[in-house]
């Protein structure tokens, strides 16, 4: 033990290599105290004891915002296709040779084309190694680290559902809903200021941008009530532009609740959201930012979990004194059973 020297008429603290004993009349015998570096030795014990410990662990800052943007159609079992099945109507006349008096030898017979669509399946699946030490290092301590890595392979799997939804995957030659080239892309008009940019655009000029998309993706459908554009993505930097830009004189409207309010989907009975989406940045021609429209309903657009992720198995490995676990699930490619009511808009 370090030798302290305790001056009994003031308490100080000494250095030198000697223990002193302190004569106390009131103890009756000497007392041993420590030098500095005695002290040192001893609270860096004490600090791990007095502290005060967060049992939450942080994890990574993300964002997952597929289940927001579309539908996903869960059940079916391992498979390697799903399919989806359409009809083309026609008729052997016209629409005005179906009129007939009362007595004719020619009526038109209707025609049905069905076919079908197939879309691909793919298998995803992780695993994660627990050391059998490691695991009981962490119980004792009370944490599970089974629990920290089950975290870590369920956030792995949405992020890969997130990009399998937006923007595909080209490995395997899939696109997702922000860049599917059957899709129609147009570029955005300019301003009275000779720019596309919404920065540079009057608050009815965007407008305009929203509506021309919702008409254009609506005449394309035959002006088909269902088929109207009900969902529009932006680049977040974009949202937050319309969301803080206050228009008017009493500055008590944005420029997002003005495009919410006055969208012709609006004028039409339709609850147009608009939201902001990362995957659009740069999405467009050029690396030009791309508003995206479309009709956020299952008949219209969705894609597949035909197995929902799952524990799939655990197995010790004796050798290398570990248990391994593997994950498993399946998920399907975005399926666009409707091109006519989805727009890109490029250069916003």
């Amino acid at each position: 033990m370090p030798n302290i020297v305790v001056d009994s008429a003031l308490g100080n603290f000494g250095t030198n290599n000697s223990v002193k004993m302190m004569a106390d009349a009131s103890l009756g015998s000497g007392i041993r105290a420590m030098d500095a570096a005695g002290i040192t030795t001893g609270m860096a014990f004490l600090e791990g004891e007095l502290e005060k410990r967060d049992p939450k662990i942080r994890e990574p800052l993300t964002s997952v915002t597929w289940p927001r943007d579309i539908v996903a159609q869960t059940g079916g079992g391992w498979v390697d296709f799903t399919s989806t099945m359409n009809v083309e109507y026609g008729t052997t006349g016209s629409n005005e040779m179906s009129l007939v008096g009362g007595s004719t030898d020619v009526i038109n017979v209707m025609q049905a084309n069905i076919n079908k669509d197939v879309f691909r399946v793919f298998t995803w699946a992780m695993g994660m190694k627990i050391p059998f030490v490691d695991a009981q290092k962490y119980a004792t301590i009370g944490r599970s680290i089974d629990a920290i890595l089950d975290k870590g392979i369920r956030l792995n799997h949405n992020k890969t559902i997130d990009q399998l939804v937006y923007n595909g995957f080209t490995s395997v030659g899939i696109s997702g809903i922000v860049n599917d080239a059957n899709v129609v892309r147009s570029n955005a008009e300019n301003g009275a200021s000779g720019s596309a940019l919404w920065k540079d655009k009057t608050v009815d000029e965007i407008l305009w941008d929203v509506n021309k998309m919702i008409t254009e993706a609506w005449a394309a459908s035959e002006y088909d009530e269902s088929a109207m554009i009900n969902h529009i993505l932006l680049p977040p930097q974009k949202y937050a532009y319309i969301a803080s830009t206050r228009i008017g004189t009493s500055g008590d409207e944005s420029i997002l609740s003005y495009l919410l309010d006055n969208n012709l989907a609006k004028n039409q009975g339709k609850d147009l959201k608009i939201y902001p989406c990362r995957w659009l940045v740069g999405a467009g021609t050029g690396n030009t930012d791309r508003m995206m429209g479309y009709v956020n309903d299952e008949d219209k657009l969705y894609f597949d979990l035909p197995v929902p992720l799952t524990r799939a198995m655990t197995q010790p490995v004796a050798l290398q004194f570990a248990y391994v676990t593997i994950y498993a699930a399946q998920m399907g490619q975005v399926k666009f059973n409707y091109y006519q009511p989805v727009r890109y808009v490029d250069g916003i």
